[in-house]
């Protein structure tokens, strides 16, 4: 076992543990960025893995961007705990954290047990480099054959946007 490995590990059991935390918490504003270290802990597995473009992006986007709406809507919504307590339910905890715990060993499980994956439609590293580098490949990629989910992904992000100030507005005008 190599530095790389007790790295991967690390890393994977600091998102694994953080991903509980945004499932079990009774606050939606911790829980945000307990999800905020989730990403940062997938960034960080990415550039273990040799994909430095993705693992920024991870950074930039996720918990950057993403994260701050989220919390924006958050506190738009005036989501507080009394309105969110999902925490008195001791069947809802249960039931996650179990899920969590079956899906950890499910992955612990493949991780031991599995075989590494072919690259997917030929995209080995030397395949990659050959192209100009893995920020070619990806925005080539991004942009000519997954244009489409590209597009409706800003799309649905623009009417959650909306859907929220819908909401907001709404309540407003009842008080």
């Amino acid at each position: 076992m190599n530095a790389v490995d007790v790295f991967f590990y690390a890393f994977a059991g600091i998102g694994l543990l953080f991903a509980l935390f945004v499932v079990l918490g009774k606050n939606p504003i911790a829980s945000a960025f307990s999800l905020v270290l989730v990403f940062f802990s997938s960034a960080a597995v990415y550039v273990l893995l040799h994909a430095h473009f993705i693992g920024a992006l991870q950074v930039l986007v996720y918990a950057g961007a993403i994260m701050v709406l989220f919390v924006f809507v958050i506190m738009l919504l005036n989501a507080d705990v009394r309105n969110l307590d999902l925490g008195k339910s001791r069947g809802f905890q249960a039931g996650a954290a179990g899920l969590c715990a079956i899906l950890a060993s499910m992955f612990i499980w493949s991780v031991m047990n599995g075989r590494e994956a072919p690259a997917k439609a030929g995209f080995t590293p030397e395949r990659v480099d050959g192209l100009g580098g893995n920020v070619q490949v990806v925005s080539e990629l991004m942009f000519s054959d997954y244009i489409l989910p590209f597009e409706l992904t800003s799309v649905l992000l623009l009417v959650g946007i909306a859907g929220s100030v819908a909401l907001a507005k709404r309540k407003l005008e009842q008080k």
